[in-house]
């Protein structure tokens, strides 16, 4: 079986250390980094499972770094962060970084962080390995392809995140019912998430902007208040 393995990039020596062996003694094979450019060009080649990633760093900070590495892939990012400010937790989910943990924190919550994306993304893996549905769907401009997994809105084909496109499909499989947020969390982060439950209102954002017509005012993802979402059916926008 591959080792499961997580990059860790912090300017602080001491924590490095301290984390890479609490790692190892875990069974996580680990790639260590202080510089920010160095974290990006590693997660480029060597395709870690999971990315733990420092704010403050020299040649690129981690919001940086979060930001280029969201655009090419989907490898869970969690933010390591001195400063506890809500303003800084919300631009590191706004970059994509999937939770952030503040520092001081202790290894058995970082470990159950861990642990929780890693099993978020294995049960997306087993997904994509299952019996595919042929039929497009159509809900209004919006067409999903499930069995390559795209999107188009009109002829244009929409660039989805993972996420973004699970999203979308546990509001499709409601069929115009509404998801109350935390089934939400639940079928898209995983059971037992414990990061912010904000992201999912980013991440709502971030699909609304890309298939709605105008985002500020949407028509297909609707907002029940008190409750969670819900997408509507084909049938509402004939």
């Amino acid at each position: 079986m591959r080792q499961t393995t997580i990059l860790l990039a912090d300017d602080d020596e001491m924590i490095v250390d301290v984390l890479r062996h609490q790692l190892e003694r875990e069974g996580f094979g680990v790639i260590a980094t202080g510089n920010g450019a160095e974290a990006l060009t590693l997660a480029r080649t060597q395709h870690p499972d999971l990315v733990l990633l420092d704010v403050m760093m020299p040649g690129m900070q981690g919001w940086e770094v979060c930001r280029e590495l969201r655009r090419e892939s989907n490898v869970p990012i969690l933010m390591l962060t001195a400063r506890g400010e809500e303003l800084d937790r919300v631009l590191g989910l706004e970059l994509g970084a999937d939770d952030y943990i503040v520092k001081p924190f202790s290894f058995r919550e970082l470990l159950a962080r861990i642990r929780a994306n890693l099993r978020r993304m294995a049960l997306l893996s087993q997904a994509e390995t299952a019996t595919p549905n042929d039929e497009r769907d159509h809900i209004g401009a919006i067409t999903i392809d499930r069995r390559r997994h795209r999107v188009w809105r009109g002829e244009a084909l929409v660039n989805l995140t993972q996420r973004e496109y699970d999203l979308l499909i546990a509001l499709r499989t409601a069929n115009g019912a509404v998801v109350p947020r935390s089934d939400l969390l639940d079928q898209v982060w995983g059971e037992g998430w414990i990061g912010d439950p904000r992201t999912l209102d980013v991440h709502i954002r971030w699909l609304r902007e890309k298939l709605e017509a105008d985002p500020s005012a949407p028509q297909l993802i609707l907002t029940v208040r008190g409750v969670g979402y819900r997408l509507v059916t084909p049938d509402e926008l004939r």
